[in-house]
């Protein structure tokens, strides 16, 4: 017989998780597309989807890329 699970654990994870990914992110609104690729200058990608793209707060590269660009605004959360 399978030992039921403890759903507090399971929602305290949960929660801990949704908060760090908040926190450590950021999101950029793109002014002339909804949807395009991004070539970053070390020859990642990042995607802009329905007019947002979303890079990690210590993405460095990204952060410069997205700041430098007049086409992206960055976005009140």
């Amino acid at each position: 017989m399978a030992k039921p699970q403890d759903d507090s654990a399971v929602q305290d994870l949960a929660t801990a998780t949704s908060s760090t990914l908040t926190a450590s992110t950021t999101s950029f609104r793109d002014t002339l597309y909804t949807s395009r690729t991004l070539i970053l200058p070390d020859d990642r990608t990042l995607a802009v989807a329905k007019g947002v793209v979303t890079v990690s707060t210590s993405d460095d590269v990204a952060l410069k890329y997205l700041k430098v660009h007049a086409e992206f605004e960055l976005k009140k959360e």
